[in-house]
């Protein structure tokens, strides 16, 4: 017989699950891993943010949710609050920066500015986090890549190496931690309807282009990256660690191309 709860094994209740950039996608897998039963600590530069999504959490039956102000660029204040929320079983890390240029227009200044936040603060964040996991002997972290860690276009070059690279680190972090039994993983969204997308939306052709590039020829919206989420952080992934799941549509099952305008 399965030691394994069909049940319950999606379930996280009891758990504390922290979610690290809280406006967006990452506020509805917030609100998904609360669904499932976790607490939930909410983390993000902007405390307001954090605060609003702490807020429209459904109740915890173990203790009640938080939110925090963090700069995940500046690691010793992360560390400290790292240490004060003490055992995490679930860290998810949603924060990142795009600047759309090409690359010989790209500046050092731009160019710091993303690889800073998506790889370097991702770095930081897990090594954070983790040692707690590793000496508990459990934990699950999830991080969002993207469709451009494995396909690019003009102008996406700087953020598609750097989610390249934090593939890159959640596959090696897999290896280590994995004999400690922390599962690493990476969710990789494909275009998707938030605040930070409306520029593409605005553009008729540019919209028109990303929706027809997928297989199910359409965007997609921030709740449908929660599933793959909730279900790496839960018992059900138990033998899944250094893997990317595509959430894309099919985006990049798909042949096509859209050169985007610059300005």
């Amino acid at each position: 017989m399965t030691s394994l709860d069909y049940a319950q094994m999606f379930r996280l209740d009891g758990r504390h699950a922290v979610v690290v950039g809280c406006g967006g996608i990452g506020s509805e897998i917030a609100a998904g891993l609360a669904a499932q039963g976790a607490r939930v600590t909410c983390l993000d530069k902007d405390l307001a943010a954090a605060e609003q999504t702490r807020a429209s959490l459904p109740h915890s039956q173990t203790r009640e949710h938080t939110a925090y102000p963090v700069d995940v660029l500046d690691p010793a204040p992360l560390g400290r609050l790292a240490e004060e929320l003490g055992d995490v079983d679930v860290l998810v890390l949603t924060a990142a920066v795009n600047v759309r240029k090409r690359l010989l227009d790209y500046t050092a200044e731009e160019f710091d500015r993303v690889v800073s936040l998506n790889l370097r603060a991702t770095f930081d964040v897990v090594r954070a986090f983790a040692p707690r996991m590793v000496k508990r002997g459990s934990g699950s972290v999830v991080a969002l890549t993207s469709i451009r860690a494995v396909t690019v276009e003009p102008g996406q070059g700087v953020y598609a190496a750097t989610k390249a690279g934090v593939m890159q680190l959640v596959r090696t972090w897999a290896a280590e931690l994995g004999p400690a039994g922390v599962r690493v993983n990476a969710v990789a969204p494909g275009v998707v309807e938030t605040p930070l997308t409306q520029q593409i939306r605005d553009d008729e052709a540019w919209g028109r282009a990303y929706a027809e590039k997928s297989a199910l020829g359409r965007w997609a919206r921030p709740e449908e990256m929660v599933g793959a989420v909730c279900w790496l952080a839960s018992d059900a992934a138990s033998f899944v660690t250094g893997s990317q799941v595509m959430v894309d549509g099919g985006w990049t099952a798909v042949d096509g191309r859209f050169t985007p305008p610059f300005s």
